[in-house]
């Protein structure tokens, strides 16, 4: 009989909605107030750079947990930018989220003031570097890779760091002509801050391998799935600065693409999500962040999205843990941080955008 009832309950409380409103262990008490009051907006607008395809489990858990409705719209990182840009200006309806991999873009709009400061219940499961002023949260530990073609690339050719792929592009010039992919970075606000890292940590060997590509007429894009589909297809043979989520998503789906992390140094770069400070549903908006941070949400960002997780506690092929011990020290994270900022200033920019234009553009 008393099972019975406790199932009765079970179900009443389930009917009214009661059972998304579970404080997740180890938060703090009042934030069933954030639970309540994400309920009550019953929804949450996100401006994504990510492919809805690949979370989409982790919004049907999200919409299945709490019971808010997740508008979702996936663009290309500057587009994005300037989207919140404008309607932010205007007071337009617009993200209550934003949530992309243009990490530089991201710090420029905490500066700017436009985000709301939240301090997420899950900080402490994130490494220091991950965290900008209570304000951008990293969301993904994201290896940058060099793609290329399994069946026109012999394994015996494939390049394992910058200086043996300038190597294979300057032996084989005539072979790699018009079939080399990387970013457009006039376009692409994540392909122009990969490669103001990649000088950063490297100039020298990073202009030598822009300007050896450069020789071979490559060809620019203005995103990861345009390069990846045209890698697949053979009509480019191998691809620079590719984000290795897609490619390991791609890979395992696909015959035809391969990828090598560089072994001279592999960048990391993290999603950043941020809430804007006229987000219409904050509540929402805060749970959303920590949702994506938790365990739970982490897990299913790398074993359904193949996002690779930033926490140490969650473990597999997709995550920190994994990465670190297949690569160890080579890996270098992009700190979130007013570093980010420099090549965001008008003059420094142009002068990077001529350098790149005269070097890839020969």
């Amino acid at each position: 009989m008393q099972t019975s009832l406790k199932c009765l309950a079970a179900a009443i409380m389930f009917a009214t909605g009661a059972a998304w409103a579970q404080v997740p262990e180890g938060y703090p008490g009042n934030y069933q107030a954030v639970i309540d009051g994400a309920k009550k907006e019953g929804k949450l607008i996100v401006y994504s750079v990510t492919d809805t395809a690949l979370v989409r489990p982790l919004i049907k858990d999200f919409e299945s947990e709490y019971g808010v409705k997740v508008e979702y719209n996936d663009m290309n990182s500057t587009e994005l930018y300037n989207r919140f840009i404008s309607e932010n200006a205007a007071s337009s309806t617009s993200a209550d989220v934003l949530w992309s991999s243009a990490m530089d873009l991201q710090v420029k709009l905490v500066n700017d003031g436009l985000m709301a400061t939240y301090e997420s219940p899950e900080t402490s499961h994130l490494p220091q570097w991950a965290q900008y002023q209570k304000q951008a949260y990293g969301t993904t530990y994201e290896p940058l890779a060099i793609v290329y073609n399994k069946r026109l690339v012999p394994a015996g050719e494939v390049p394992q760091t910058r200086a043996d792929l300038i190597r294979l592009l300057q032996t084989q010039t005539d072979r790699f002509k018009g079939k080399v992919t990387t970013y457009d970075i006039e376009k692409s606000g994540v392909g122009f801050n990969y490669l103001t890292q990649d000088v950063r940590v490297n100039p020298q060997v990073t202009w030598d391998l822009v300007r050896t590509m450069g020789a071979t007429g490559p060809k620019l894009q203005s995103s990861t799935g345009a390069m990846m589909e045209r890698i697949s297809s053979g009509e480019n043979l191998i691809g620079y600065n590719i984000l290795g989520s897609y490619a390991f998503a791609k890979a395992k789906k696909d015959p035809s693409i391969g990828y090598v992390y560089p072994k001279d140094y592999t960048q990391v770069v993290s999603r950043l999500v941020t809430i804007s400070k006229k987000a219409q549903n904050p509540n929402a908006a805060k749970l959303w962040v920590d949702y994506l941070l938790s365990k739970r949400g982490q897990t299913l960002l790398a074993n359904q999205a193949n996002l690779f997780s930033i926490r140490a506690d969650v473990d597999g092929e997709t995550s920190m843990a994994g990465l670190t011990r297949q690569l160890g020290d080579s890996l270098k994270p992009i700190p979130i941080g007013a570093g980010l900022l420099v090549y965001l200033d008008q003059s420094k920019r142009l002068e990077f955008l001529k350098q790149w234009q005269q070097s890839i553009k020969r």
